[in-house]
């Protein structure tokens, strides 16, 4: 009887055991708002000063604070910690302002991430410089690339678009007013398909002229043909394409010339080089231009579609020089990105300053895309596993990297999207020859339907 009692008392703290262990793995979020939370801001409370002291945060403390702690006690004096701000917690860990000590800097406190990772228990810490003597620790207390959840709040604007998140449970905006050109390097099935789905859907609800070269015959960029001003799906059409968007570009630029003809005393907000600065009711829309599986404009087999091929990475090495001023941007993609594809890819691939690295097949088609500006992420690229599609490593030419992921969306969402949004569609004439052909919308009928008996003689 009384191993029967014992039994019923221990299993309700059996069961919550179990029921806590299965929601860190199937529920990771709920978990952490219940558990993990309350026991991580005990742990960090309770050895904040001895962890910073372990990992080499602390400093001696101030003349001033020596003496008076030697005229009023007789403890001994010891290293002072930064300071540390309110701790403030979120529905993937905590944040936290710390004030750094004299002669510190944020690059000895990112250093200790790693260690302070484990001493309070959370799955990662991220340093974030606030600004001179002050920077903030980001505690993230579970895999958020696990399975992704875009924050609820999220920074979108004109050619901005929310398109990832971040390890640091932050969203990834691809802003192309301040990184015009992109590079997308992926493997097959790596994920980089659902990466322009993403970006391409947030780009269809914004007055902005969407321009697609896809040789696959279309079957990436087809089903977003309602939104789409133009549409290539052969190295054939791309020929005929790029150079109207040139000519585009260059009337741009003319238009912008005729605003520079500046009569004296003109305001300076009305002096402008690019596109951004003139009148709401004179801007031409911006255009950014797709370009899915690159290496197809590139290969060719005969002299003829050589000729074909070196106009083709002329003009787009001419939109990426120039392309910005003039509101247009490139996105892209393609398996690998090297010298082998021919002449000019190595220089238009210096002109793309933003690169997404997915899983690759090798190294060196992650140096392709990280080694000339982030040689520390190659190795971060090449771990990426095959079961974790979406995966990637973001980078820029600033030198820093992270690690994101895309938010799985269907290719049939992503389709009515682009329907929904077609009148949004700017009306740009240089473009209307290569508007790519929407079938009607076919309804299902809602009842039986009668069908004629057929005619005998």
């Amino acid at each position: 009887m009384t191993d029967l009692v014992t039994l019923a008392e221990l299993g309700g703290p059996l069961a919550a055991i179990g029921g806590a262990a299965y929601a860190r793995h199937a529920c990771p979020a709920a978990y952490w708002s219940t558990v993990g939370l309350p026991f991580s801001v005990a742990r960090l409370l309770a050895s904040y000063s001895s962890t910073m002291d372990a990992c080499g945060l602390t400093v001696p403390p101030a003349r001033w604070r020596a003496l008076a702690v030697r005229a009023t006690t007789r403890r001994e004096i010891r290293p002072v910690p930064p300071r540390r701000g309110i701790i403030r917690p979120t529905t993937t860990g905590l944040r936290m302002h710390l004030r750094l000590a004299p002669g510190q800097e944020p690059a000895d406190v990112a250093a200790s991430a790693e260690r302070l990772r484990h001493a309070w228990g959370v799955h990662a810490v991220h340093v974030r410089d606030i600004k001179p003597g002050v920077v903030e620790l980001r505690l993230v207390g579970f895999d958020v690339l696990r399975k992704v959840r875009m924050p609820r709040r999220l920074d979108s604007g004109p050619l901005r678009v929310p398109v990832a998140l971040r390890e640091d449970a932050t969203a990834f905006v691809r802003d192309y007013r301040a990184v015009p050109h992109g590079l997308v390097l992926g493997a097959t099935l790596s994920g980089k398909s659902m990466y322009l789905r993403n970006l391409l859907t947030g780009l269809a609800a914004q007055p902005v002229v969407l321009v697609g070269i896809d040789c696959k015959r279309g079957v990436e960029l087809a089903p977003f043909a309602p939104r789409l001003s133009a549409l290539a799906t052969d190295p054939d059409k791309a020929a005929e394409l790029l150079p109207a968007l040139v000519k585009e570009m260059e009337d741009r630029y003319d238009l912008i010339k005729a605003r520079q003809g500046i009569a004296p005393g003109t305001p300076e907000e009305l002096i402008t080089s690019d596109i951004w600065g003139l009148p709401e009711d004179e801007r031409p829309a911006p255009i950014v231009l797709f370009i899915d599986e690159v290496a197809e404009l590139f290969l060719v087999a005969t002299r003829k579609e050589e000729e074909r091929r070196d106009e083709m990475v002329t003009q787009l090495i001419r939109l990426a020089q120039l392309g910005r001023a003039a509101g247009i941007y490139l996105e892209v993609c393609g398996q690998r990105f090297g010298a082998e594809l021919g002449k000019g890819a190595t220089m238009l691939r210096a002109q793309l300053t933003g690169r997404v690295c997915h899983r690759v097949n090798d190294e060196a088609s992650a140096k392709m895309a990280l080694g000339d500006i982030a040689p520390e992420a190659v190795l971060a690229a090449c771990a990426i596993a095959p079961e974790l599609p979406g995966l990637a490593v973001v980078g820029d030419t600033s030198g820093g990297w992270s690690r994101i992921r895309t938010p799985y969306l269907s290719l049939a969402d992503a389709a009515a999207t682009c329907r929904a949004t077609a009148h949004l569609a700017p009306d740009v004439p240089a473009l209307d020859a290569f508007r790519p052909y929407v079938p009607p919308l076919q309804v299902e009928a809602s009842g039986p339907v009668a069908t004629a008996r057929p005619v005998t003689e």
